[in-house]
């Protein structure tokens, strides 16, 4: 019996960020939880990323397991780009061109394997059930925005956090964190978590 391969497929997704377009892929795409890129010199690492910032309207990609999240400068409109972006990540991942080929540097400690979200401060019994909280109930819904969630800190009942991909800078990354982030830990956590701001 021959095994068959399952063909790639991409297709685009909007997200509540305006200005960035998803682009989901039915493989997994890098070995690390997520890379950002804000300019070509820092996706050299990625030659996806790399090829991404040659259009002259990409300002930043965020890859993740699954997922590419590109935003735009405000140029262009994405009904005139979404479908060539799409397809250009489709050529490259069906070729079999690498997506990541290192780590940034400033990245290593943040992404190597399975410790892609180890922290680098002292966990504390509060701050470890606030990690588990977003890893588990928030971290899935952002990254289905296109974004990702990193825990920053916890200092006199204030979380800090910082939002990635999609939900950095978009509209609603305020509202996302007041009523979203902040209500769920003030659920799970009462009298311990008085606000959530980005770090």
């Amino acid at each position: 019996m021959e095994i068959q391969r399952v063909p790639v497929s991409v297709y685009a997704e909007m997200t509540p960020n305006p200005g960035v377009m998803k682009f989901v892929a039915n493989k997994r795409l890098i070995d690390v939880d997520h890379v950002e890129f804000a300019n070509i010199e820092e996706a050299q690492i990625s030659p996806l990323a790399a090829a991404l910032f040659n259009f002259p309207f990409v300002k930043n990609v965020f890859i993740s397991t699954n997922f590419i999240a590109v935003e735009k400068f405000n140029v262009v409109e994405w009904d005139a780009v979404t479908q060539e972006l799409r397809q250009f990540i489709l050529a490259h991942i069906q070729e079999g061109k690498a997506v990541l080929t290192g780590v940034p540097p400033q990245k290593k400690a943040e992404v190597s394997g399975d410790e892609a979200d180890a922290p680098t401060y002292a966990e504390d019994g509060i701050e470890s059930r606030i990690i588990e909280i977003l890893e588990e109930y928030v971290k899935p819904a952002v990254a289905q925005d296109g974004g990702n969630i990193v825990f920053a800190g916890y200092e006199n009942k204030i979380v800090k956090v910082q939002l990635q991909g999609a939900c950095a800078g978009c509209p609603s990354s305020t509202l996302t964190l007041q009523q979203g982030i902040k209500n769920i830990l003030q659920r799970m956590l009462p009298t311990l978590v008085d606000d959530v701001v980005p770090a």
